[in-house]
């Protein structure tokens, strides 16, 4: 069975409107104006046991309303939608037994409490065992090395702090589906890297299924097998990174560090895009001619010192379907 399961979901929100300034607000105490906006539009996908799903699109696309249904947070104005079998805004206290969520502009642990006693009272919140919560929740401080945190007050952790405490907070009941919505917003590269080891590690070896909404595509690329665009409520793409370039383009790139500064490349078969100093940057058609070909190419007519062969950037990936989308 499938753990999650949507169909045709709809959601829409009524949003206030008045104009500028005192008039305008003077208006709309008399005649208030709104508007609809469609923030899921019939989307639809399933998601098998173990799955890691990135799931990315543009502010306002429909991703943390997406996460909000799936956690039981909102009801949708119609379509199915099922967690392990549940719809989950009617099951809510049975759904959120089985789900960790984490929020990366928000926190599930108590502001002014330290770190281990907001563990303890979550603990209490789900009714978790007391052996069974002390044996996940010493795994959790060990690989999070939380140690150093636990009597901190919540309110004075770093964000990065926070962030591994909320990660453990999410897992103490031991859920079989995670739903991590920014989770590495706002990190430092030393934190997104730890955060993104215990992600991966969390899938891979307890086979924990999970949903990663971000705006950062080294998380997806990281971490994801899977990704599904989204843009203005509806679904645009849903399957690999490969499968996502392939459809958007088949260019790759050529990195090439000449010996000579004054030194310039030409080739009938790449576009230079971009210098800096020594360093070119070309973008090739593998359809056209194979990386092969075209470095014995230029190695053969050019003083090089250095060179290599690159996919194109997922961010730029990205930005050329939303591009495309609006054009």
């Amino acid at each position: 069975m499938a753990h999650i399961v949507v169909e045709n979901l709809v959601k829409t929100f009524r949003v206030a409107e008045r104009d500028p300034g005192m008039a305008g607000a003077f208006r709309g105490l008399v005649q208030r104006r709104h508007r609809t906006v469609r923030a899921l539009d019939g989307i639809s996908f399933s998601l098998e046991a173990g799955e890691l799903l990135g799931y990315i699109g543009p502010n306002g696309a429909g991703k943390s309303t997406t996460v909000k249904i799936l956690a039981g947070i909102l009801v949708p104005d119609s379509g199915r939608c099922e967690v392990l079998g549940r719809v989950p805004w009617r099951e809510r206290i049975a759904n959120v037994r089985q789900i960790g969520v984490v929020f990366g502009q928000r926190t599930q642990l108590w502001w002014d409490l330290p770190v281990i006693e907001s563990f303890d009272l979550l603990r209490d919140i789900y009714r978790v065992p007391q052996a069974e919560y002390a044996c996940t929740r010493d795994e959790l401080i060990a690989v999070l090395d939380l140690e150093p945190l636990l009597a901190i007050p919540v309110r004075q952790l770093s964000l990065g702090q926070r962030m591994r405490c909320d990660l453990a907070a999410s897992l103490l009941h031991s859920p079989s589906l995670l739903y991590l919505d920014e989770p590495t917003i706002g990190l430092d590269a030393t934190s997104k890297l730890a955060v993104r080891d215990f992600v991966r590690r969390l899938n891979r070896k307890r086979g924990v299924t999970v949903i990663l909404t971000t705006h950062d595509m080294d998380d997806i690329e990281a971490l994801c097998t899977r990704v599904i665009v989204i843009s203005q409520g509806r679904i645009l793409s849903d399957g690999s990174l490969n499968a996502l370039r392939a459809r958007v383009t088949t260019e790759r790139q050529l990195i090439v560090d000449l010996v000579h500064e004054e030194d310039w490349l030409e080739d009938p078969d790449a576009t230079v895009v971009r210098r800096e100093g020594r360093r070119l940057y070309l973008r090739f058609d593998p359809e056209r001619i194979s990386a092969a070909a075209l470095i014995g190419r230029i190695t053969s007519r050019y003083a090089i010192q250095d060179l290599f062969v690159e996919n194109t950037a997922i961010e730029e990936i990205i930005a050329r379907l939303y591009k495309g989308l609006e054009s």
